[in-house]
């Protein structure tokens, strides 16, 4: 039983509060948006899941899982994440594949083809579009055989052939898994049937005791 429980969590940089006092449950099999104003802390926290960075204050705990190596059982997207740019498309999911292993509905290239990259199957990362790393990066997230996949501004660079490729790919090959994703951009979010506001989380950010 996949079961992500937030507890008095609390996250400050410096100074400042985050969020603060976020009570939160993520359910197994179950699609979140997680929302709020840029800098009310979806990456931030989308990183805290991923077990990437640390509450300042409050719990988190991956129930059913091994807080240790709960990196196993996430995937994640986000504009942020680095692909290895010396390697091809092919190199880059045979070294993902290494780490986490694939869901076994296609094979390596068959999805690559799926994703509109058939053509650059051997050609280095470093010359592709960003549009074409963020279809890599999406891929290498959802297509990994992983009870969790955490999408951060999933469509960051994709254009509308792009975005239809990324809810095809959703329904298709993730809706079993617990999706979360942090967005303002509802068409990023739209098969999501729970929100968490984070804007909720910041008027009492100032009480929190340093």
């Amino acid at each position: 039983m996949t079961k992500i429980s937030l507890t008095q969590a609390a996250k400050r940089f410096n100074k400042d509060w985050i969020f603060s006092d976020l009570h939160f449950n993520f359910d197994q099999g179950q699609h979140y948006a997680v929302i709020g104003n840029n800098g009310s802390g979806k990456s931030t926290l989308l990183q805290i899941i991923a077990g990437y960075s640390t509450l300042t204050k409050g719990n988190i705990e991956w129930q059913g899982h091994d807080a240790s190596s709960i990196f196993q059982d996430i995937s994640f997207a986000a504009p942020y994440l680095e692909l290895v740019e010396e390697f091809t498309t092919l190199e880059q999911f045979n070294f993902h594949m290494q780490f986490k292993p694939l869901q076994k509905q296609l094979g390596v290239k068959a999805i690559i083809e799926l994703i509109g990259l058939k053509k650059a199957t051997d050609k280095q990362i470093r010359y592709f579009s960003s549009g074409m790393k963020q279809r890599l990066k999406l891929a290498l997230a959802i297509f990994s055989d992983s009870p969790i996949l955490l999408l951060d501004e999933p469509c960051s660079n994709l254009d509308q052939e792009g975005y239809a490729l990324y809810h095809q790919l959703i329904q298709q090959y993730a809706m079993h898994k617990l999706i979360i994703v942090g967005s303002n951009d509802k068409e990023e979010y739209q098969f999501c049937s729970q929100q968490l506001n984070l804007m909720d989380y910041k008027s009492k950010s100032n009480e929190v005791n340093h």
